[in-house]
């Protein structure tokens, strides 16, 4: 089939990857040219344009920054995307978004589906993502078909519509959030108290916050955070979607969206998330 793919910032570029290995004819569009020129030499054609992307496009997916890029790439500008063709959409947004932009899909002819993602680019690359299916029962089984493919099969979870996924993603990645910044604090609370650092991370492997330690523990001790996985940036533009979709207040997500705006400003955005556990002293 022929699939149009939007977006080819650090996730889209490993997920596309699978495409084009899996011998699909993929046609790929960025907005800077750098990276559609990568992928153009692993076997993509490289459109100009996104219209021209989606031109004769059997799916379209779309791997962006938010759900603002969303509307500034598809539904303000009417992506021509052919009608009856098929718009996974991978970027993370809110439930209500997820609304949206179904309502503009349904107008313009085009089956939407919701898929994002959960897990950083290691995994990403090695196919074993977690990802997340919402829509129409014969939609989601035909993306399942596709998804899959940067998927690990134990964690691929199927819903009845796109804003479940939204919210599934929303959910997980405050888990996530919320276990960082709890591993930054128990380092400081820890090496503050006569544990060393290493003692800290072997005390934490029995606990219910291991996997976030040894997943992250080491580059925290060694403060080193250049080795993005999943960007400061990203994560706080995911709990702003949390804090505006929650109905209640969401006190510890307010806590990490605040010190990731620290980092943020302090230059830190493109770095890894964990950048949060750096010395604040």
């Amino acid at each position: 089939m022929n699939i149009a793919f939007l977006g080819l910032g650090r996730m889209g570029r490993e997920l596309v990857t699978h495409l084009i290995d899996g011998g699909q004819r993929v046609t790929v569009w960025n907005r800077s040219p750098e990276p559609a020129a990568a992928v153009g030499r692993r076997g993509a054609r490289v459109a100009r344009s996104a219209a021209e992307a989606v031109e004769g496009a059997d799916v379209v997916i779309s791997v962006l920054f938010g759900p603002d890029a969303v509307r500034e790439v598809i539904v303000e500008p009417a992506l021509p995307v052919p009608r009856g063709a098929l718009w996974i959409d991978v970027t993370t947004v809110s439930p209500s978004d997820t609304e949206e932009f179904a309502r503009w899909a349904s107008d313009a002819g085009v089956r939407y589906v919701h898929s994002p993602v959960v897990g950083s680019l290691a995994p990403a690359r090695a196919g074993s993502l977690a990802v997340l299916v919402g829509g129409d029962h014969d939609d989601v089984r035909e993306a399942r078909g596709l998804v899959s493919l940067w998927a690990d099969p134990d964690k691929l979870r199927t819903f009845d519509a796109p804003g479940k996924a939204a919210a599934a993603k929303l959910v997980a990645n405050l888990a996530l959030a919320v276990s960082m910044e709890a591993l930054s604090e128990t380092i400081r609370l820890g090496t503050a108290a006569g544990l060393s650092g290493e003692e800290v991370l072997t005390t934490l492997g029995i606990t219910t916050i291991a996997p976030i330690a040894g997943m992250k523990g080491k580059l925290v001790l060694d403060g080193e955070f250049d080795d993005t996985q999943f960007s400061a940036a990203l994560l706080a533009k995911d709990l702003r979607l949390m804090l505006s979709t929650a109905d209640a207040p969401l006190p510890a997500a307010a806590l990490v969206a605040a010190e990731l705006q620290r980092a943020i400003e302090a230059g830190d955005g493109e770095k890894d998330f964990s950048v949060i556990a750096r010395d604040r002293g």
